[in-house]
This record gives C-alpha cells, structure tokens and sequence, in this order.
C-alpha cells in the first residue's frame, strides 16, 4: 500500500485526532493572518492621520520655522500663496493642498479659560482634504468663508459647555506679538477619527485667522497630498529646487521629518516583535499538538514495526499525515482569517474610550487590511513548521523496541 493512501486512512480512521490537529493549525495560521492584517491596517491609518493632520506627503513652511518651532514663531510665514499654490497644485502627483495656520489658543467663556488649540483652514479645499463630511461634522454645517463662524472637536464643546449657535471668544499671540481676541459662532461640533484631537481643536476659516492674527495673505504652513505611487521624498526635492529660494521656504517630505520617520521606524519594530511572538506562539501550538498525536500512537507504531515497516517508511508516513492536515488546517485558517479580516475591514474595530488621552496619530476605530504577500507566507510558514515538527518525534519513536512500544498505554 502507498504511503500517501495509509496517511488518508489514517487520518480518516481518527477523524477526532486529525480534526484536533488541523484546528490547532487552523486558529494558529488564522491568528497571525489577522495580526498581520491589523498591523497593515494600523499603518495605513497613522500614515493617513498624519498627511492629514500633522505633516501632509509634503510640508511647507518659512525656511526657519521648524527651526523655532518650540517658541511658536507666527511672523514666520509663507507669503504669496496665491501664486505658490497655483504653481504647486500644477505639479505632477499632487492632488490636494491645505493651507493653513495653526495657534495656541484659549478660549474665554462665562469668566472660565480653557486650553484649546486652533487650525485657520480654506474651507472650499479643506473639507475635501480632511473628508469632513457626516461621519466627521456630525451636527451642524461647515463655516462660510469670512465669516466668524467655527467648528468645534464634541468633546471641547462638552468640556466648555457649548452646543450649535453658541459664541466663544478665543484669545491668542499674533504675528506682531501682541495679543489679539475674537469671537466665533459655533456651527458645527465635529468628531475626528483621532480621539486626542477632539478634545482640543477648533476650525476657522482662513481669511478670518489671517485678519485675527495679523497675517494678511500669509499663511503658517501648506500640507500636500499625493497620488500613491509618489515618492515623496523625490517631489519634495523638486519643489524645493523651483520655489524654495524664491519663495525662502523649508519644502520637506514626510519621511524626511525627524520625530514621523522615527515614529514610523519604531513603530514598525514594534510591529515585527509583535509578529514574531505571534508565529513562535503560533509554532509551539503546532509542535505541541503534533508530538502529542504521535505519541498517542505508540502501538499503532508498534504494530506497524512488528508488521516490517521501517523506520525510514514510519517517518515518512507521520510526515504525510502531518503534511495532508497542515495544507488542510492551514487553508482554512487562512480563508478564515480573509474573511474575518474583510468584514473587519468595512466594520472596523472601535477602540472608543481606550484612545482617550492618547496623543498618537492613530483612530479610535481601526480598520484591518489584508496583506497578501503576507498572507501566502503564513499558509507556507504554517505548512512547513506543522510538516517538519512531525519528523523529530517521528525519528524517535521509530527507533523505540517493538516489543515496548507494543506495551505502551
């Protein structure tokens, strides 16, 4: 008899025995498919977080802002931006440009401060860039251009006891260093997918900052956006040999920034930890459940050697078996963790409360995403480890007297 149609028989003969094996291997393989798939997903959002919100796929800035940044230099500005962002937007790959200032504020209300941090943006643009549409203005409408209207993060408003069509009054350093206040009528509250963002931020349109800080025509920064397969690093270059002297501007890419291209290199270690735990848990389930499988078969190993096969045919036999139930446990826990990860991917999973107070660029609903490349290699590492983890308990056994193994309970 061949020994590809003994291992079927076998594993057929102890459904209980083959079906523990191949789920052990299933949940194993389905486990890291999905851990991959939340780590991709988890990158993609911090990358997303950050081009819209902190540094864009290409910042520009005054050549000496970042320089002085901690000291909040609003004289430091880019001017001209009529011309520069006609010049940038006719650049290939760019999709999207933001202009805009952002401030240190506090707002004042009822004889109460509370500290808040403010974004002065071109709402005809910005809604498209940021995507504030019904799931991020949740109540009310976005603000007209010049007019003193705001947007306000829902948990700021609750924090200040405010709601639609009420007044705050923000006070703030100008570009000439004085001190300057204003009052906005709310008209929308807003929930961002960043929780930390909510808890501080205020919307204003453009035109209304720049009067309000003393910018006129100026702005503090422009964050771009680009198509995917823009090395930004490569643009980031080009830009700056055609407007950063005329213009004295700092034009970075996003993975040229210290503090993101740290984060995003330790985050991605972390990452490869959190993989790694993963596939030698992942290993010691499989090597665990194949070794005891085999020694439970100690007399039907005894049998088979009594009857004249070798040591040779036995090791190769359990390797069949082993590798029969790995391709079959392995291709369901793959398809499993697909399909898992599919409807996770359009439900998301909502971290809610756990995210408050964390200042990460990370939402508080991740959405997973399906690595292929990473999913054919979990269904490769999962066959090969649940197949050779079968050859050293094998070789063992097989040298084990007849007459001993015969006896065995």
């Amino acid at each position: 008899m061949k020994l590809g149609t003994m291992a079927f028989r076998n594993i057929l003969r102890n459904k209980r025995r083959s079906i523990l094996s191949g789920t052990a291997i299933m949940i194993a393989a389905m486990s890291i498919v999905m851990l991959f798939s939340f780590l991709a997903g988890m990158s993609e959002d911090i990358q997303d977080n950050l081009h819209t919100y902190k540094t864009g796929a290409v910042r520009i800035r005054h050549k000496d802002f970042t320089k002085y940044e901690r000291l909040n230099p609003m004289h430091l500005t880019v001017g001209n931006t009529g011309e520069l962002l006609k010049g940038i937007l006719n650049e290939p790959g760019v999709t999207m440009v933001s202009p805009r200032i952002s401030f240190p504020t506090r707002i004042y209300r009822d004889g109460e401060n509370f500290n808040a941090f403010g974004t002065g943006v071109d709402f005809s643009t910005e809604t498209e860039y940021q995507n504030l549409g019904p799931e991020v203005v949740q109540k009310g409408r976005i603000p007209e251009m010049g007019k003193n209207e705001v947007l306000i993060g829902y948990k700021l408003a609750e924090k200040v006891a405010v709601d639609l069509g009420d007044k705050i009054t923000i006070l703030s350093s100008t570009a000439a260093r004085g001190t300057n206040a204003i009052s906005f009528t709310i008209t929308g509250l807003v929930a961002f997918p960043m929780e930390s963002l909510n808890n501080m931020t205020i919307l204003a349109p453009l035109d209304r900052v720049q009067y309000f800080l003393r910018m006129p025509d100026q702005v503090q920064e422009i964050l771009l956006k680009v198509e995917e397969d823009v090395d930004t690093t490569a643009l980031a270059s080009l830009l700056r040999e055609k407007y950063a002297d005329n213009y004295g501007l700092e034009i970075m890419g996003w993975m040229e920034m210290e503090t993101t291209y740290s984060w995003i290199e330790m985050a991605q270690a972390v990452y490869d930890i959190f993989a790694l735990f993963f596939f030698v848990l992942g290993s010691s389930v499989i090597l665990n459940t194949t070794i005891m499988v085999i020694f439970e078969r100690m007399r039907e190993i005894g049998t088979m050697t009594a009857m004249g096969m070798s040591g040779k045919d036995l090791v190769r036999l359990f390797f069949t078996e082993a590798f029969i139930i790995s391709v079959i446990g392995s291709f369901a826990g793959v398809l499993l963790g697909i399909g898992l990860t599919q409807i996770l991917g359009v439900v998301g999973i909502n971290f809610g409360k756990a995210m408050e107070g964390v200042d990460f660029e990370i939402s508080s609903v991740l959405y997973p995403k399906l690595n292929l490349k990473s999913t054919v290699v979990v269904f490769f590492y999962s066959v090969v480890v649940a197949s050779l983890t079968a050859i050293l308990p094998a070789r063992k056994t097989s040298r084990i007297e007849v007459v001993d193994a015969l006896r065995a309970v």
